[in-house]
Formats: C-alpha cells, sequence, structure tokens
C-alpha cells in the first residue's frame, strides 16, 4: 500500500497521513510514514516528542550522506545511479504510533527538473520505498508533486487530496489533483475534512463531481482535533473519536481500492 496525502497547508493532511500510518501500524502492517512538507510536523503527530523531533536532521541536509552517494572525481559532476537501501536503515526513526518515520527535508532549486545532488538522493530514496520495498508507505506532501518523478509516481496507488470547504482550499485541491492525473498516479480522490454540516458536505460532494474527482469520504469536525492541535498532543490521543473512527474507515477502504498494485518490487531489503 503506497499512498500520497497531498492538500493546501492547514487543511489537516499531516493529521490524516498519521492517522492512516497508525492504523496500519496498529493492525500489524510495517508502515513507513514519510514527511515531505517543507513545514515538518509528522513526527510530532506520530508521538515523537518536541526535542526529539527538534534533532531529527532531514535526509536533504544529510550533507556527507549527500557526497557519498552522489560525489565524483569530477568538479561540477554528480553520480545520479546509487543505492539507497542503507539510507533506510540509517534514517528511519521508529515512533510511539507503530510507524518508522523518515523526514526528507525541503530542496530549493531553481527548475522542478534540477538534478541537483540533494534532489536527486530523494527522488532516489522515493523511487526505492515507494517502488521497491514491500513496507506500506505513507507520503506526507506539500502542495506539489515535485518529489515524485513520473515512474514513481505511477507506482503511488493513490493520491488523497485533502480539502475543508472553503472555496481556497477546493481551488488547491483541483490544482493538486489535476497535476497528480497529469503525473501518471492511477487514482486520485478527494477527502473533505472538518465538515460541520450537510451544507459543507453538499459543497465538498458538488465540487469533485464538477471536477470530476471521486470522493472518498470525509471527515467530521472534531473538537477533539482542535483540542489536540492547542496542546500538542500527537495523534494517539485521539483514539476512538469521531475524526479517528472516520480516518481508520477510510484507511481499510484505500486498502481494498488500492490491493494489487501492479508495479514491480523487490522484496524488503
Amino acid at each position: 500500500m503506497k499512498i500520497a496525502i497531498a492538500g493546501k497547508g492547514g487543511v489537516g493532511k499531516t493529521l490524516v497521513a498519521s492517522g492512516i500510518a497508525w492504523t496500519l501500524a496498529r493492525a500489524g502492517r510495517m508502515t513507513i510514514a514519510i514527511d515531505a512538507d517543507p513545514s515538518p510536523n509528522l513526527a510530532l503527530a506520530l508521538g515523537i516528542l518536541q526535542q526529539e523531533s527538534d534533532a531529527i536532521v532531514p535526509v536533504s541536509e544529510q550533507d556527507e550522506w549527500i557526497k557519498k552517494k552522489t560525489g565524483t572525481a569530477f568538479p561540477g559532476v554528480y553520480n545520479l545511479n546509487f543505492s539507497v537501501a542503507d539510507l533506510v536503515r540509517e534514517f528511519a526513526v521508529p515512533t510511539p504510533a507503530g510507524a518508522h518515520l523518515l523526514v526528507m527535508g525541503t530542496v530549493r532549486s531553481m527548475g522542478a527538473g534540477c538534478t541537483c545532488p540533494a534532489n536527486s538522493l530523494i527522488r532516489n530514496l522515493l523511487r526505492h520505498l515507494i517502488v521497491d520495498r514491500s513496507e506500506a508507505v505513507v507520503l506526507d506532501m506539500e502542495a506539489g508533486i515535485e518529489h515524485l518523478g513520473r515512474g514513481t509516481a505511477e507506482c503511488v496507488e493513490m493520491m488523497i487530496v485533502v480539502s475543508d470547504a472553503n472555496r481556497q482550499s477546493l481551488a488547491v485541491a483541483g490544482t493538486i489533483a489535476r497535476m497528480a492525473q497529469g503525473a501518471g498516479i492511477p487514482r486520485v480522490m478527494l477527502l473533505g475534512n472538518r465538515i460541520r454540516n450537510e451544507q459543507e458536505y453538499g459543497m465538498i460532494s458538488a465540487f469533485a463531481e464538477k471536477n470530476s474527482i471521486p470522493m472518498l469520504g470525509v471527515i467530521p469536525y472534531d473538537p477533539a482535533v482542535s483540542g489536540a492541535g492547542l496542546s500538542g498532543e500527537p495523534v494517539l490521543s485521539l483514539d476512538g473519536t469521531p475524526a479517528f473512527l472516520a480516518i481508520e474507515e477510510i484507511t481499510w477502504t484505500v486498502a481494498q481500492v488500492v490491493s494489487g498494485n501492479t508495479c514491480s518490487r523487490g522484496g524488503m531489503t
């Protein structure tokens, strides 16, 4: 099960990503949660303490490893073909939620096609995780899909685009959905979050129908989620709440939909 979660900042995609990762992990699935957002907070959502989260060095800032993997004897020339299996063992952090966490970090570069060393390392690592390994992978993404090359995107089994009923959030969701479909992701679905009433449900549903984006479901507005956000409590504190029960149901719906991916994968390394 290889899924990506995207959406406008602040719509709750990290809640969804952490909730799905926790649901899979406590059901016995080996799970890797990947934080590919420029403002990473998936570690906190998965129960890692603030001090420990602050100590995590993103993959994009692991200068010695980047040099080791991509360096050549020629100045300005980078090696773009290298193994990354050891990076998973080195940098995947266990979390109280049961999933292992990888924080990718941000590569600021000119042009989406940049082949700078850090970007190459991240792309190769993502491809290895999504294409070659057997663990469940839950990818918490930024609004765009720049981290994914075409070959990797085609092996993401589903992109879940999260949005509340806000017009701006829905507009961003539509753009992300079109980008994901254009990149070759086989299933792109819209997930409504913080839905308070029938009117907001109607707005989400109408948007999905108008833009030909299948609806995955909705997560109701839940004061417990807002409270956890204010207090810094992890997703583990939301067990049994309406929002988390909805995320659990969505997780198993996704598992049924994406079973039988056709991308070739090796075993665990």
